[in-house]
């Protein structure tokens, strides 16, 4: 517990047996449970979670694969079931430093529905790869022209939600693969919950990264459906 509060740490794991047995053990000592969601790995990532030795993990696994927005939204759903009362997403490629998360926490714990990290505005800025950086640029910008929020670097995963508000979130309908940080910015938009952002480290080691020139070519469509979503929904109220 922090603060009173139950957390509990979402885990998205694809293939992350190599690093997600480094990443567990860092998982810092107030988090209450820890849900790694392994969406249908063939490298034994499941078994890497399990061997641990960490009474907090639940493993959940996904019989196909279904994306990375998919496998959060999934550990949502088991951690609000559990009764927590904030969701933090910390990935299974040990990228984000877990001395962050308490002040992530803290800034839903103090009001924010929603604290996401940013990289751009950390001291540590300089060690983000140029091409890297200028892409979240341009996608923050595109995010918030679409919600409004005034936030950057709206690709960074680590992210803390309030359980109030991902109560009240049409989480089946997040998008399920990369480009779901830009979505769930705009349902939480839309519906008027508070974001802030907060300064955290960006951590680049020997990690390899997923993302693909197609997925950043797909992240403007994901930022424009859920605008239009969300349009088409005030105007046709249920």
């Amino acid at each position: 517990m922090l603060d009173g509060a139950r957390i509990a740490v979402v885990v998205p794991a694809y293939r992350e047996a190599r690093l997600l047995g480094r990443m567990l053990p860092k998982i810092p000592a107030f988090v209450d449970a820890v849900y790694v969601v392994d969406d249908a790995s063939d490298d034994g990532t499941e078994a890497v979670a399990e061997r641990a030795g960490e009474r907090r993990v639940r493993c959940l696994v996904h019989a196909e694969n279904q994306g990375v927005g998919a496998a959060i939204a999934s550990g949502y759903r088991a951690a609000l079931e559990d009764g927590h009362d904030v969701l933090a997403v910390m990935a299974g490629d040990d990228q984000m430093h877990p001395d962050d998360l308490a002040t992530l926490v803290r800034a839903v714990l103090a009001g924010a529905d929603y604290a996401k990290g940013n990289r751009f505005v950390h001291p540590e800025a300089w060690r983000m790869p140029t091409m890297r950086r200028a892409a979240g640029e341009l996608f923050s910008l595109f995010t918030r022209l679409s919600t409004g929020l005034r936030i950057s670097d709206s690709q960074c995963g680590y992210t803390a939600l309030a359980a109030r508000a991902a109560e009240r979130l049409p989480l089946a309908e997040l998008f399920p693969r990369y480009g779901y940080p830009n979505d769930l910015l705009g349902m939480l938009a839309a519906r008027g919950f508070s974001v802030v952002d907060v300064p955290v480290r960006p951590v680049y080691a020997d990690e390899r990264s997923g993302l693909r020139p197609w997925h950043a070519a797909r992240i403007p469509l994901v930022i424009a459906r859920r605008g239009w979503k969300e349009r088409s929904v005030e105007r046709n109220p249920a």
